[in-house]
C-alpha cells in the first residue's frame, strides 16, 4: 500500500487523527488535515517527509506555531538552516528567516518583499537547500499566495529542440543581481556592493537536468531568478535558450497558485518545484517564517564529478529511528 492510500484514511496520533488530501491526478501538493506538529514522533515525520518527496509540496492547515515550536517542528524533518545574511535572521531565533514589511518595536525586522521571482532556494550555492519550510505571520487582506511550477513535469513536457539543448549541460546560477541593500551599504558605490556580494556568493554550477536522490525523478533545475547562462554556449546564445525555457515554464497552466489562509505551515521540495512570492499590494502588512532545511540527502544523484553515494543516509524513522 502506497503512503498515500494509507495516510488518506487517517494516521492514529495521542491526539486523534490527521488525515491527508492528496493532490487531483497530475497536480501538486497534498493537504493535511488534523496534525498536531507538537506530538509528531521520528516514524511519523518519515511518512510526511514521503509525502513531500511524492507531491513535492504538502500544506498543514490550521496549525500556527510560536517561533520555538516551529524550529521543533522543522527539526522533525532535518536539520534546519541558519541563513547566511544576518540581517534576514528572526532578532531571537536565527533559524527563522524573515520576510517582513512591519517594523518591530519601531524597528526593522526581516526584508520586505522577497523571492517575488522564479527560482528555487539558495540554488546559488554549491549546497543548495532541499526542503523549504514557510509560515504566514500576517496575511494581506487582500492578494495572500504563493506560486508553484512543478519542474519533473517541466523537463518531461518540454518541447524536444529545448531538451536537446539543455541535456549534458550545466547551468550556471549566480544571486547578487538579487542583492538587497543594507543599511551597512550607505556611501558604497553600486560596482563596489557586486563586488562584494559576487566575492561571498561566487558563480556555482549544477547540472540543467538533476536526479532526484529518493525517487530517480529527472527535474528541470534553471530559473530565471538566478540562472545566469549555460556552460559551453555562447553568452547571446544562452540567453536566449534559458528565456525560451522560462516563458514555456511559465505558462499559466504549469502555474500552481496557493492562497494562503490563516494557520497554513506549507513544506516543499526545492528539488522538484520552482516557487514565487506574491505580490503585496500597497498599504497592507505581511509577514512570513522561513525555515530552510536539510533533510541529510545529497541534492541530487548525478553530481558534476559523476560520483554517486554509496549508500544514500537513513532518513529519520527508517531504521534508525530518533524522537523529533
Amino acid at each position: 500500500m502506497s503512503i498515500v492510500s494509507r495516510e488518506r484514511t487517517s494516521t492514529g496520533l495521542a491526539t486523534g487523527a490527521w488525515i491527508v488530501q492528496p493532490p487531483p491526478p497530475g497536480g501538486i501538493g497534498a493537504r493535511v488535515h488534523g496534525l498536531d506538529p507538537r506530538r509528531v514522533d521520528a516514524t511519523q515525520a518519515a511518512r510526511l517527509l514521503e509525502l513531500v518527496y511524492e507531491h513535492k509540496l504538502v500544506v498543514f492547515e490550521k496549525v500556527p506555531l510560536p517561533p520555538s515550536d516551529y524550529i521543533a517542528f522543522a527539526r522533525c524533518f532535518g536539520e534546519p538552516q541558519i541563513y547566511f545574511q544576518p540581517n534576514y535572521h528572526h532578532p531571537d531565533h536565527p533559524e527563522i528567516f524573515v520576510s517582513s514589511n512591519v517594523p518591530e518595536n519601531g524597528r526593522k525586522v526581516g526584508v520586505a518583499g522577497t523571492g517575488r521571482y522564479w527560482h528555487t532556494d539558495y540554488q546559488f550555492f554549491d549546497d543548495p537547500l532541499p526542503l523549504t519550510m514557510l509560515q504566514p505571520i500576517r496575511l494581506p487582506r487582500t492578494r495572500r499566495e504563493t506560486s508553484y511550477i512543478d519542474m519533473q513535469r517541466m523537463w518531461r513536457e518540454l518541447p524536444a529542440d529545448l531538451r536537446a539543448a539543455l541535456v549534458d549541460r550545466k547551468a550556471v546560477h549566480e544571486a547578487k543581481w538579487r542583492y538587497k541593500i543594507q543599511a551597512t551599504d550607505i556611501d558604497k558605490s553600486i560596482t563596489e556592493i557586486l563586488e562584494e556580494f559576487g566575492r561571498e556568493t561566487p558563480p556555482v554550477r549544477h547540472p540543467t537536468v538533476l536526479r532526484h536522490p529518493v525517487n530517480a525523478r529527472e527535474l528541470l533545475y534553471v530559473s530565471e531568478g538566478f540562472t545566469v547562462g549555460l556552460d559551453g554556449v555562447g553568452y547571446e546564445q544562452g540567453k536566449d535558450q534559458l528565456a525560451q525555457v522560462f516563458r514555456f515554464c511559465h505558462q499559466p497552466e504549469h502555474v500552481h497558485v496557493h492562497t494562503w489562509c490563516e494557520g497554513d505551515i506549507l513544506l516543499w521540495d526545492n528539488r522538484q518545484l520552482m516557487h514565487r512570492a506574491g505580490d503585496t499590494p500597497k498599504g497592507e502588512q505581511s509577514t512570513s517564517w522561513r525555515i530552510g532545511i536539510y533533510d541529510g540527502l545529497p541534492f541530487y544523484t548525478n553530481r558534476p564529478d559523476g560520483a554517486r553515494p554509496a549508500a544514500p543516509p537513513v532518513l529519520p524513522g527508517h531504521g534508525n529511528p530518533t524522537a523529533c
